[in-house]
C-alpha cells in the first residue's frame, strides 16, 4: 500500500496566535513580529495585511519601516508559537497517531489506510480555521512532497520553485543563477552532474520530494500496541457518560489483551473536546493488568484525585483507551476456595494508592550488591525494575541470617569473653546483662577494598568485622560482632557492637 501523507502549514501562526491574545493591532493594520539576527532586527512573521505591502520575513526592520510606515511591530516568540503547534498537534490525534511537527509552521499526519481521505482534509481545515488560525492543506506520497505542496500550493510537483527543496541559501541561488527555477527542470536531468556541481544533499533531497525514496515519519508520541475509540454525532458533556464509555472501552481493550496473553502496564486515556482540546489521563499499575473493572476503578480514582477538575467545554466527540506499555500475562491461576493470588492483590493494593498518591511515593525496598549489612537495601519507588542482586536466604527450616530489625549504626556493648579471638560469653546492652547460652559463629565480613580504612560509618568500619548470631538464657537472639582482629595490625582492643535483634 502507497503511505500518504497530509501537510498543515499555518503561514501566519506567531500573527494569528498573537490576535488570537488580544495583543495585535486592529486588522486590517499591517504587522509583523521581530527577533535581532546578525546584529540587526529583522521580521521573522508577517501578517496577511503586512504580507499584501510586500513585507516579508527577512527583511530589516528600518527598510520595512521605510516602506511601510504604519508597521506595528512584537517581539517574536518562537517557543510561544511552538506550544500551539504542539497544541494543535494533539488535536491532530484523533485522525492518525502518527502526528509529527515540522517547525517553526507546519504538521505532518500519516493518514495511510484512514478512509475518506477527502473528508478528513475538509474537516481538519474547518476545526483549524474555527480555531482562528489560517491553514494550508496538501496530501502527497511523502512527508516532503506534502509540505511543499501545502506552503506553496502548486497543483504538482513539478511546478514547485526549487526553494521547496530546502538547500542552503548558497545553493539555491546558484540554482536560480543556472537557470533552474521549479523541480520540473530538475526532475529529468541526470543526477550525478547536479551532485558534482551543487551538492551531494541535492540529489537526495530531491529523490525524497518526487517519492522515490520511502520516508517515513517520526511521530510526536509512540505509537500505542492497542487502542480502542468511540465517536459521538454528538458531544457528551456528562462526567458519567463519559465514565461510562471509558468502561465500554475497557472490555474491548481487555478482549484485545486476552488474544496477545499480554496485559497492561501503562494505559492512557484521551478524551477530545469538540473545541479541539485534549484531556489525557494515565494510570499505571505495579504488574500487567486487563481486568475491565480494575480499569473502570483506577480512571474513576484517577478523576477524582485530580488537583483541577475536568472540564469538557462543550463536549468530548471522542474518547479513546490507549494501552502504551503491555508485558506478558498467562491465564490468571484462582485458589481452589476462589479468588486471585496474594501478589495479584497486592498489585492491586499498589495501584490504587499509586493512584490517589502517585506511584513515585510508593516504596519499595531493593537488594543491593554488597555484603556491608547495612548497605546492603536501599528505596526506589514501587514502579521502578529492581536491581538482579537478590536478598540473602537462609536454608529451608534453618533460622534466618540476618535479624528481623537492624540497628544503624550498631550500639556499643561491653563484652566478656573466654578468649580475645573467641566468642562472648557474657554482654552488657542499655544497663542490662545477658548470659550467653548458645551462638554461632563467627561469620567474617571484611571491608570493601576500594574504601578506605575507617571509611564506613559506625567509627572506623572498614575493618573487619566477626558476626555471632548469640542467644540468652531468656531465649533472645542477638547479632553482634567484633569490630577489629586482635592482635592484627588493623587494632589492638577491637570493640564490641550489636547490629540487630533477632527474636
Amino acid at each position: 500500500m502507497k503511505r500518504r501523507y497530509l501537510a498543515i502549514y499555518l503561514p501566519f501562526l506567531p500573527s494569528e496566535r498573537i490576535r488570537m491574545a488580544g495583543l495585535a493591532p486592529p486588522e486590517g493594520t499591517p504587522f509583523a513580529l521581530v527577533e535581532k539576527i546578525r546584529g540587526a532586527m529583522r521580521l521573522t512573521a508577517v501578517d496577511v495585511a503586512a504580507l499584501r505591502l510586500g513585507l516579508v520575513p527577512g527583511l530589516t526592520l528600518a527598510d520595512s519601516r521605510a516602506r511601510v510606515p504604519e508597521l506595528v511591530v512584537s517581539d517574536a516568540a518562537p517557543a510561544e508559537d511552538a506550544l500551539w503547534l504542539d497544541w494543535l498537534a494533539d488535536a491532530c490525534d484523533r485522525y492518525s497517531p502518527s502526528v509529527a511537527i515540522d517547525p517553526p509552521q507546519a504538521l505532518i499526519i500519516d493518514i495511510t489506510g484512514c478512509a475518506l481521505e477527502g473528508d478528513i482534509v475538509e474537516d481538519l481545515k474547518k476545526r483549524i480555521i474555527r480555531q482562528g488560525f489560517t491553514a494550508n492543506l496538501a496530501c502527497a506520497v511523502t512527508p516532503d512532497a506534502a509540505i511543499a505542496l501545502a506552503q506553496y500550493g502548486m497543483n504538482g510537483i513539478l511546478h514547485l520553485p526549487v526553494a521547496a527543496l530546502r538547500v542552503d541559501p548558497e545553493i539555491h541561488t546558484a540554482l536560480r543563477r543556472a537557470g533552474l527555477k521549479t523541480i520540473g527542470d530538475l526532475a529529468d536531468r541526470p543526477r550525478a552532474p547536479l551532485a558534482a556541481r551543487f551538492g551531494t544533499p541535492l540529489p537526495h533531497l530531491l529523490a525524497r520530494l518526487l517519492g522515490e525514496q520511502d520516508v517515513h515519519i517520526i511521530p510526536r508520541r509512540v505509537p500505542s500496541p492497542v487502542v480502542v475509540e468511540v465517536r459521538f454525532a454528538e458531544p457528551i458533556a456528562r462526567t458519567e457518560d463519559m465514565l461510562s464509555t471509558l468502561e465500554n472501552l475497557a472490555h474491548q481493550v481487555a478482549g484485545a489483551l486476552i488474544e496477545q496473553s499480554v496485559g497492561g502496564r501503562c494505559f492512557e486515556a484521551a478524551l477530545f473536546r469538540s473545541d479541539g482540546h485534549v484531556a489525557r489521563l494515565k494510570v499505571e499499575t505495579a504488574g500487567p493488568v486487563r481486568d475491565p473493572a480494575i480499569l473502570d476503578r483506577l480512571f474513576r480514582e484517577r478523576i477524582d484525585a485530580l488537583s483541577d477538575p475536568l472540564d469538557p467545554g462543550f463536549g468530548y466527540d471522542l474518547i479513546r483507551l490507549a494501552v502504551r506499555v503491555t508485558e506478558p500475562l498467562a491465564p490468571e491461576q484462582l485458589r481452589l476456595e476462589g479468588g486471585a493470588l496474594t501478589d495479584i492483590e497486592l498489585g492491586l493494593l499498589i495501584d490504587r494508592l499509586g493512584t490517589r498518591l502517585g506511584k513515585t511515593r510508593i516504596r519499595k525496598f531493593a537488594a543491593a550488591d554488597t555484603h556491608i549489612p547495612e548497605q546492603a537495601a536501599f528505596e526506589l519507588p514501587i514502579v521502578e525494575v529492581a536491581p538482579v542482586s537478590g536478598w540473602v536466604r537462609s536454608e529451608e527450616g534453618e533460622p534466618p541470617l540476618r535479624p528481623i530489625h537492624l540497628f544503624d549504626p550498631p550500639h556499643r556493648i561491653e563484652v566478656m569473653a573466654g578468649l580475645p579471638d573467641g566468642p562472648p560469653r557474657r554482654f552488657r546492652w542499655r544497663r542490662t546483662s545477658h548470659d550467653i547460652t548458645r551462638y554461632e559463629g563467627p561469620e567474617r565480613i571484611a571491608a570493601e577494598w576500594w574504601r578506605r580504612r575507617g571509611g564506613h560509618d559506625l567509627g572506623g568500619g572498614g575493618l573487619t568485622r566477626d558476626y555471632y548470631r548469640v542467644e540468652d538464657m531468656r531465649g533472645r537472639r542477638f547479632w553482634v560482632f567484633r569490630h577489629g582482629l586482635q592482635g592484627g595490625s588493623e587494632k589492638v582492643d577491637p570493640g564490641w557492637f550489636l547490629h540487630g535483634i533477632f527474636a
